[in-house]
Parts: structure tokens; sequence; C-alpha cells
């Protein structure tokens, strides 16, 4: 699995004219699935989400995790994250699992961050959505799964 963290200090989700996912402070995961993943995958990403240290404390420094601050967790599945182009100009997905594969390892790495604690919205699965987020920091972090 692969998730680009971005910390936030407000972001939504919305499909056609559908607010489908709104938090506050908190972290925005677009979150990408490969053939490979399974539910081990889904849960070490989200207890490495759940615990990751990129708020800042009241000296300044990054001690805090997104639980330690209340915060919400707004989850974006994107196929597009295992796109290659290194060849050519136009991505290819060969990478990306099939949506029978994915979506319910998506669903897993929700219900496994509010197992850690961590407040969860989503975007809807298969949709055009449009994501709207005010990056704080800026700070965003690129996860691989082991």
């Amino acid at each position: 699995m692969r998730a680009v963290v971005q910390r936030v200090s407000q972001a939504s989700v919305t499909v056609g004219e559908e607010v489908v996912g709104r938090i506050g402070q908190g972290l925005v995961v677009l979150i990408g699935v490969t053939h490979e993943d399974g539910e081990k995958e889904a849960r070490w990403l989200a207890r490495k989400i759940a615990g990751l240290r990129i708020f800042e404390d009241d000296a300044g420094k990054m001690n805090l995790s997104v639980r330690d601050v209340g915060g919400e967790v707004l989850v974006v599945s994107q196929f597009t994250l295992y796109g290659d182009a290194r060849k050519g100009r136009r991505p290819s997905f060969v990478h990306a699992a099939p949506p029978d594969h994915a979506e319910p390892l998506i669903e897993a790495f929700c219900r496994f961050l509010e197992e850690e604690g961590v407040p969860v919205q989503t975007g809807r699965f298969r949709a055009m959505m449009e994501v709207c987020l005010c990056n704080s920091g800026p700070v965003t972090i690129i996860l691989d799964t082991p």
C-alpha cells in the first residue's frame, strides 16, 4: 500500500454536489493498493499513520500524533498513486490493484485507523471526487508498506 499523508487544518471531499467527507484539524490520506497487499499491510499502515508524530507540540517540535491532538483523518482512495509514467506519456496503472481487491482493503484500513482511536471520514470509492484541503505547514509524507 502507498499513502500520501498531508497534515491539514481542514479538508473535505465532494462527489457531484454532495460533501461526502469533512474534517477539521488532522490528516488527509490519499491511499493506493497494489496486487500483493493484504490486511497485514492495511493494519501496519493504519498503526503507522495513527502514531506518526507530525503535529507540533508547545515547543514547536513535531512530537505529536493525530491522536495526541484529537484530530481526524480523511481517507481518499487513489489508484493513480501506482501510476508509472517512466515510459511514454500516458501512465500505466498495471501495478494498481483492481477494485474488487482494493476496496475491501481500504475499508479495512479505515476500520484499523478507528481501532487506533482516530475518527475517520472517507471519500467514495470509484467516484469522481473533488478534494479540498488546507495543507498545514505544509507537511506531506509519503509512506509505502514494507
